[in-house]
């Protein structure tokens, strides 16, 4: 999968307590949501979708900013000497707003792009996240860290990441499984933790 050109929707690092339970024993857990977003089959259809609104629609508004900037310059330039004073103006204003958009357009297009981006990924987030807090809670850990949030990674056991792609039934790399399997831990899904995951193609949970 082409490395995405914005950053996934930032994951907060999350503090996990029940208000009724008194002193327990600290679970402490890692996460990182976009190694679990690239396991998933179809997501590679986000960057293809990317790829056409670049093209289909930034171009297309930026094609028509450039070429609006120029004929109304021309237009100005030629008439400003005979025109009215208000028609002045809004030529005037009108022209500087191109222009301030064509020369800012990289950073609007960056903006753009990465609100295109959470939209097409929000399908995919809500999946996520909601595993994420099954596992959270039926595991009962107390803090979960971003992975760059730790100084000492974690063990695969208490790597959430992987723990999520199994709640989903995603197929996770063979380099990850086996790992699994040398750790003695589970290898399929959380569900049966059975159940082995046929050796994948994308990228491998970081942990």
């Amino acid at each position: 999968m082409k490395k995405f050109l914005v950053v996934c929707v930032a994951f907060t690092v999350s503090l996990v307590f029940s208000n009724s339970t008194k002193a327990q024993q600290i679970k402490i857990g890692v996460f990182d949501e976009e190694s679990v977003l690239g396991l998933f089959p179809d997501i590679q259809k986000v960057q293809t979708a990317l790829d056409q609104y670049a093209q289909d629609s930034l171009k297309t508004e930026y094609d028509y900013e450039l070429s609006e900037f120029k004929r109304k310059d021309s237009v100005y330039k030629k008439d400003s000497a005979t025109m009215p004073g208000g028609v002045r103006a809004i030529m005037q204003k009108e022209i500087a707003a191109h222009y301030n958009k064509i020369i800012n357009w990289q950073q609007y297009q960056q903006q753009a792009l990465q609100a295109k981006q959470n939209q097409l990924l929000q399908p995919y987030l809500e999946k996520v996240y909601a595993a994420f807090q099954e596992v959270v809670a039926e595991q009962k850990y107390t803090w979960v860290l971003k992975k760059e949030a730790c100084v000492i990674p974690g063990g695969l056991g208490d790597n959430i990441s992987i723990k999520v792609a199994q709640k989903l039934k995603l197929t996770l790399p063979k380099e990850v499984t086996d790992a699994l399997k040398a750790q003695g831990l589970p290898v399929g899904t959380t569900d049966t933790g059975t159940k082995p995951s046929a050796p994948a193609t994308k990228p491998a949970v970081k942990h």
